[in-house]
């Protein structure tokens, strides 16, 4: 089995700046983060692609979410980052590098921007940063996006993130709001070796 570099292990990660946002950890211990959290989970548009293992119906599961977020992060599996404003520190959303696996030098990433925020290029500029960081400090070699069919705006985000289209997996996803049905996903890619989206 290959060595993997220790120092890629390690957690908390670092905050990280660019396109007028500020990606840092989130507090569990806020009660205006954690309200966030609940808002950004909760929303309509969130539940409409995303069906988490756990639902979240109120303030002590948001804190309960951010803390297992923040354990995984510890342990080097998983970087969930609260995306702000890089100015008023307003909270806009979250980006996370998940199920990081630095044997295969791979992970998953995934996103959500709470109702005020969209439309501005948050979800955008997030991911750019959150990707060239796993890209190149985390030492991965590739990352993936999946998103449900029919989910256009992140359809149209991850390929100006340089995530190429590369094909439908079927049955991939739950659906909306259920864990005994699926859906399928379509699957972007990008890799260490692709160029920085212009």
């Amino acid at each position: 089995m290959t060595d993997v570099d220790d120092q890629h292990l390690k957690g908390p990660f670092p905050p990280l700046h660019g396109h007028g946002l500020r990606l840092c950890a989130w507090d569990a211990h806020s009660g205006a983060q954690a309200q966030d959290w609940l808002r950004g989970t909760l929303d309509p548009e969130f539940g409409r692609w995303n069906t988490p293992l756990t639902k979240i119906h109120d303030l002590d599961g948001a804190r309960a979410a951010m803390r297992r977020k923040a354990t995984e992060a510890a342990r080097g599996t998983s970087a969930s980052y609260r995306i702000t404003d890089a100015s008023s520190g307003t909270t806009l959303g979250h980006v996370g590098v998940n199920v990081i696996d630095h044997v295969f030098s791979n992970a998953r990433v995934g996103y959500w921007v709470l109702p005020e925020a969209r439309g501005r290029g948050v979800a955008t500029g997030a991911l750019r940063l959150a990707a060239h960081w796993a890209l190149t400090d985390l030492g991965l070699h590739r990352l993936e996006l999946a998103h449900g069919l029919g989910h256009d705006a992140s359809c149209r985000i991850a390929e100006q993130c340089g995530f190429r289209y590369e094909g439908t997996l079927r049955g991939a996803m739950f659906e909306a709001g259920r864990h005994d049905a699926f859906r399928d996903a379509h699957l972007h890619g990008r890799l260490a070796t692709d160029p920085e989206p212009a």
